[in-house]
C-alpha cells in the first residue's frame, strides 16, 4: 500500500508529530510511505531517522489566496505517486487534499483523524466530508463522539487510541532514578515525591492548578513535594504568580527537551490537569514508564486510566481534590509503587504501537 501522511504544522507540532511518526515506523517495513508537511516542522526533521520514508517540503496555507501554488504541487505528487491512502490530520492540509483531488479519475482513500475537541459542525467540515473523506478516526471515545454529531458521521468513525512504544518509555531502574534524581534535581529535592509532565506551560493545561493545591498544605508537607514541568519556559507572569503564593522553589522547568524519559524518570507520579483534552500523550507515556497519574474528569482523559487504580482522576481547576491527594501521599506514599505497576501493565496491554498500528491499517482497509 502506497500511502501519504500529511501534516500542517510549520514548527512544534505537539502530539501530531508522535502519532504519525508511530504510524511510520510501524508501516514503514512494509509499505511505501510520503510525508508532506513542512520542512520547517519537527516532523520532517523527525522524519528523516526512518528509513524509506520519502519525505515532501509542503506548506499548507490557511488563507485562499494562497493555495493556487501548493495545490498544485500536491495534485502533481499524488497523480505521480498514486498513492491508495492519504491520511490528514487537520483542517489545513485536508482543505489542500481535496482540492488537489477534486476531478482526479482515480482518487486515494482520505482518512481524516481528530485530535482535537473543536467543533466541526462548520460549511467547510461539510464540504470536506462530502468531497474528500472516506473515514475518519477519533482519537478518544470522546472524540469519536464529536464526529458522530458531525457530519462526518456519513462515513465510517472509528475510535483508535494513541498507541506509544512501551519499550522505549520503560520504567527506570532504580540505579538510574537515583542517578537521574541526582542529576536533574537538588538536594532538597532528591529525597522529596517528585510528580512531573510533559505536557507543557500553557495555562489551560492546569499546572498552575497543582500550585495552588501546593499552597493550600502546610508548609511542613509542603516540602514534601516537587514538581518538574517540561516544555516552554513559562512567562515572567507565571513565575509572579508562583512567587505570589510562595512556592516558585518547588518547581523545575528544563524547558522543551527532545528526550523526556530522564525527567520523567526522576519523578514518582505524574499529572495532566488540562482544561480540554482529547485523550493525551503525555499521559500515556508517564504511565508507560510506570507512574500513576493525576488526571482531569475532562475530554478523553479518564479514558487513560481507572480512578484509584493507575492515578486518580479529578474535578477539573480543582486545586483542593489535588491536595487532598498530596496530603495522603505525604503521609504514606507506598502506594506510588502499586499504583505505579497498574500503570505499567496497563500501558502494556492497551497502549501498545502494535495495536495501535493494526487498528490504524483497519481503517485504510474499511
Amino acid at each position: 500500500m502506497k500511502i501519504l501522511y500529511t501534516n500542517f504544522h510549520p514548527r512544534n507540532g505537539g502530539g501530531h508529530v508522535t502519532y504519525i511518526m508511530n504510524l511510520m515506523r510501524g508501516l514503514s517495513e512494509s509499505h511505501e510511505i510520503t510525508l508532506a508537511t513542512p520542512g520547517s516542522s519537527r516532523l520532517y526533521r523527525y522524519a528523516a531517522e526512518i528509513s524509506g520514508v520519502k519525505r515532501v517540503d509542503m506548506f499548507f496555507p490557511g488563507r485562499v489566496t494562497e493555495l493556487s501554488a501548493p495545490c498544485k504541487v500536491l495534485r502533481r505528487l499524488i497523480k505521480e505517486q498514486g498513492f491508495d491512502v492519504i491520511h490528514v490530520n487537520g483542517s489545513s492540509d485536508h482543505k489542500l487534499v481535496m482540492l488537489a483531488t477534486m476531478g482526479l479519475s482515480s482518487k486515494p482513500r482520505v482518512i481524516l483523524t481528530k485530535h482535537n475537541d473543536h467543533k466541526i459542525n462548520s460549511v467547510g467540515n461539510w464540504i470536506r466530508s462530502i468531497l474528500a473523506t472516506h473515514a475518519t478516526i477519533g482519537v478518544s471515545q470522546f472524540v469519536s463522539d464529536i464526529l458522530l454529531r458531525s457530519p462526518y458521521r456519513r462515513h465510517p468513525v472509528k475510535t483508535v487510541r494513541h498507541g506509544i512504544d512501551t519499550a522505549y518509555f520503560a520504567p527506570a531502574s532504580e540505579s538510574d532514578y537515583a542517578s537521574f534524581r541526582a542529576q536533574h534535581l537538588t538536594p532538597e529535592a532528591e529525597h522529596q515525591i517528585v510528580l512531573g509532565s510533559s505536557g507543557g506551560t500553557d495555562d489551560d493545561k492546569g499546572w498552575l492548578d497543582l500550585a495552588g493545591a501546593l499552597a493550600l498544605l502546610s508548609p511542613a508537607m509542603r516540602k514534601r513535594f516537587h514538581v518538574i514541568v517540561i516544555g516552554d519556559p513559562p512567562s515572567v507572569d507565571q513565575i509572579a504568580r508562583l512567587e505570589i503564593i510562595g512556592v516558585e522553589k518547588h518547581f523545575s522547568f528544563p524547558g522543551l527537551v527532545d528526550d523526556v524519559r530522564p525527567w520523567l524518570a526522576a519523578c514518582d507520579l505524574g499529572f495532566v490537569l488540562s482544561y480540554r483534552e482529547a485523550l493525551s500523550f503525555a499521559c500515556r507515556e508517564l504511565m508507560s514508564q510506570g507512574l500513576p497519574v493525576i488526571v482531569t474528569r475532562v475530554g478523553g482523559l479518564p479514558e487513560n486510566l481507572t480512578d484509584r487504580e493507575e492515578g486518580w482522576i479529578v474535578p477539573v481547576r480543582d486545586s483542593s481534590a489535588i491536595a487532598e491527594i498530596l496530603s495522603g501521599l505525604a503521609s504514606d506514599s507506598t502506594l506510588l509503587k502499586t499504583m505505579g505497576q497498574r500503570a505499567r501493565i496497563k500501558a502494556l496491554e492497551d497502549f501498545n504501537l502494535n495495536r495501535f498500528v493494526t487498528e490504524t491499517l483497519a481503517v485504510y482497509n474499511t
